[in-house]
This record gives C-alpha cells, sequence and structure tokens, in this order.
C-alpha cells in the first residue's frame, strides 16, 4: 500500500485496507461528563455512572436523533462498535459485517459463525441484503455508511454513529442502552471499564509506549487524536505521539529517537493475511535498533479489537493487553 494512503488518516487506511472503520476521528475528543473540559490526559477517571433511563428517542453526542416506535430487537451491524455495544447489552446482532464477534472474549468463533453476515463488504454493504433480515435499526459509521440513508429510509431507522474518543463510544454505549431497555446492563458495562480505566491510571506505567499499523513497510503511527483506542494510552504510559494529518506519519528514525519501550503492532491486509507487519518491519536495519524489539516487547495484537471494536468490551481488552505489557 502506498504511503500516501496511510497519510490519510488512520481509519481511513483501515478501510483501504478492508476494514471495518472509515473517517478521521476527531481532533479534540469530548471531554468525560463526570471531569473538567480542560482536564485532559491526566485527569483521573471518574468511576460514577449516571442513571439510565429508557427511551424511545435519543440525540447523540454529535447532535444525531433516534426515534423508534418501541425497543429495537432486530440490530443489524455496520460497524463493530455496534457489535460491541449489542454484546456489552447482553444482544447479538441480526447480521454484522464485523469480525470481532468471534472474539473468546465476544461470542467466540462457533456462536459468532451463526450471525449472518451482510454482503457486500464494510464499504458497500448490499442494502436489499439489510432489509432481507427486517431490522428495526441498522447502525453503520457516518463517514462511510451515511449514503445507505436514503435507500433505508422509510423502510428502518437508520443511526450513523462517528466515535473519536472512548468517551463517545461511552455515550453510544449509553443511547443504545436506553433505546433497548436494556438500562442495567448498559451501567454495569459502564461502570466496569471506567473501574478499568481508573485503575489502570493509578499504576500509569513510565515506559513510553506506540502503536502502529500497517500492511507492509509503509506503517502508521496511532495518535489519541485519530485513534480511539491510542487515546487511552496518555492515561497509561508515555505516549509522544501527536497527529501529523495530512501531512504524514512518523518514520523508523523519528520512533529510533524515542526509545519506544513497548511497541504494539496491528497487522492489516488485504484479503487473506500476508504475514505479520513486525515481521516485515524486521527487514529494515533501524528496526533491530529500537529497544522495545531489541528487549522483546514488540506485540502483535488483534486489530479487530485494538483497531476496529472501538466499545466499552474491545477498549477493556486493549487496556487489560497494554498494562499488562507496560509493567
Amino acid at each position: 500500500m502506498p504511503r500516501t494512503a496511510l497519510r490519510v488518516c488512520r481509519w481511513a487506511a483501515i478501510a483501504v485496507l478492508g476494514g471495518l472503520l472509515a473517517g478521521c476521528g476527531t481532533e479534540n475528543a469530548d471531554p468525560d461528563p463526570g471531569e473538567p473540559a480542560a482536564a485532559g490526559a491526566g485527569a483521573r477517571t471518574s468511576t460514577e455512572v449516571r442513571p439510565i433511563e429508557a427511551a424511545t428517542r435519543i440525540t447523540d453526542a454529535k447532535g444525531v436523533t433516534v426515534s423508534l416506535p418501541k425497543p429495537p430487537e432486530k440490530i443489524v451491524c455496520l460497524v463493530a462498535l455496534c457489535d460491541d455495544i449489542l454484546v456489552e447489552l447482553g444482544m447479538t446482532p441480526t447480521a454484522t459485517n464485523s469480525q470481532v464477534l468471534a472474539h473468546p472474549k465476544f461470542l467466540g468463533e462457533e456462536k459468532a459463525a451463526k450471525i449472518p453476515v451482510v454482503p457486500g463488504g464494510f464499504l458497500s454493504p448490499e442494502v436489499e441484503a439489510i432489509l432481507s433480515h427486517k431490522p428495526d435499526l441498522v447502525i453503520g459509521l457516518e463517514d462511510t455508511h451515511g449514503k445507505l440513508a436514503p435507500a433505508l429510509k422509510g423502510a428502518t431507522a437508520f443511526w450513523p454513529v462517528q466515535p473519536g474518543s472512548w468517551q463517545d463510544s461511552v455515550g453510544y454505549l449509553r443511547d443504545l442502552a436506553a433505546l433497548t431497555g436494556r438500562t442495567a446492563q448498559g451501567e454495569e458495562a459502564e461502570k466496569t471499564f471506567r473501574t478499568r480505566l481508573a485503575e489502570a491510571e493509578k499504576r500509569k506505567s513510565d515506559r513510553t509506549a506506540l502503536i502502529i499499523y500497517g500492511s507492509d513497510e509503509n506503517f502508521g503511527v496511532a495518535t489519541p487524536e485519530t485513534d480511539v483506542a491510542a487515546g487511552l494510552f496518555p492515561k497509561i504510559s508515555r505516549y509522544p505521539w501527536k497527529s501529523r494529518g495530512i501531512d504524514g506519519s512518523y518514520s523508523l528514525e523519528e520512533i529510533l529517537a524515542r526509545d519506544v519501550d513497548v511497541l504494539f503492532v496491528e497487522t492489516l491486509s488485504f484479503g487473506a493475511p500476508d504475514g505479520k507487519l513486525s515481521d516485515k518491519l524486521a527487514k529494515n536495519p533501524l528496526w533491530s535498533r529500537i529497544p522495545a524489539v531489541k528487549n522483546g516487547k514488540v506485540i502483535e495484537v488483534d486489530s479487530e479489537v485494538w483497531a476496529k471494536g472501538r466499545g466499552t468490551r474491545s477498549l477493556g481488552l486493549v487496556l487489560d493487553e497494554a498494562t499488562a505489557a507496560l509493567r
């Protein structure tokens, strides 16, 4: 894949690579409702959870309103965040195009295989196939699936989501919990995640961490401004990586100069997997000089969870794996 595609932004790159996300996230994440807006990464995450009230109409943090005649039971997921939330609420999608459900901490391969897959892939899911499931609600990514809204109008409700921070993900969890009436499950999932994050903050590591992604030597760096999982890292480690927008990513020379202690690698691929990104980067002589490489602290992670999940269950797994590696 050419480096110019990786320079657009992380989620656009993932879409090009056949992943489940597109769009550049947000440059300024919404503040935690329980924390001062200007507190930033240094603020301690609150573990308090406000009660969730059941509702047939919600307006999310992005200003999108969803109104339903009754709690939705048949939900089609076009983005992994939807699958993540449903599992947290004790539900399963009527159909999906995500692979995250196969993870053992979600449904596992056997149960996930029973969920119908929407044909057409992430970028072009087939409208007729979606409607064949007679869904009460379809949830997709605004940047990618907003174009489906006219075709779905009148047949079902469509909810375009666009998470740019973990706070957004929590907000979407709360909103869907309200719509489905699964308020207790939503509160429990939020409490569990907040507690995990608060505990991780107490044990913040002084090691320098880095998340990279890609399919070959043309890799990208996940930054807090453009990636939900990376947005957690300033709270749990040293993470000196900032978005460079469309101007470019970081070079191996720059990474070497930052003395990275722990390196997390998300391998993305076209179609069938063709090898780990870390193995491909090992061909560059600079790679072996990075402290994380020399000390055996290069960790290939599940991109379905780290890059695409973005819900509280996925982010909880990211926290567990990251904090264990950063000790």
